[in-house]
């Protein structure tokens, strides 16, 4: 369980391994980032089969969620056409994200980071994702 209020390597490993155990029960390779509550990468894994534009995409959404403190699949919902955030993803070089699969690990309140992952379907990647965050019992 996490004792602390930021994530460190201890937590991105645990987080890995259940999202990495997730996407091998659905049968997707996916691609995991783990950042810090500043978007920072702490930890990234590319399981054999994960596909190489997903390596951008999952840290990308990482720092979204991380630094957003907000799921990608949020920014999804209200960046469309006439949304309020219309046209977000162009923001950061585009590096915000709005596909599902990126949320923020919240603890007592507060962002300490995020998780990442891409490679399946929005469906799939924010399951893979949940399955780290909850790798953590927070």
């Amino acid at each position: 369980m996490m004792t602390v209020q930021r994530l460190d390597l201890a937590d991105a490993t645990k987080m890995l391994a259940a999202a990495r155990a997730k996407a091998e029960e659905i049968g997707v390779p996916m691609c995991i980032a783990i950042t810090d509550d500043g978007g920072n990468l702490i930890a990234f894994e590319r399981m054999d089969g994960g596909k190489v534009t997903s390596t951008t995409i999952a840290i990308d959404k990482s720092f979204t969620a991380s630094g957003a403190k907000k799921a990608t699949h949020e920014y999804g919902a209200i960046s469309q056409p006439e949304g309020p955030t219309h046209g977000i993803n162009s923001a950061i070089g585009g590096r915000l994200m709005v596909v599902g699969g990126g949320l923020p690990v919240m603890f007592e309140g507060a962002c300490v980071g995020g998780i990442g992952v891409s490679s399946g379907t929005p469906a799939q990647d924010m399951e893979v994702a949940q399955a780290g965050i909850t790798a953590l019992e927070l």
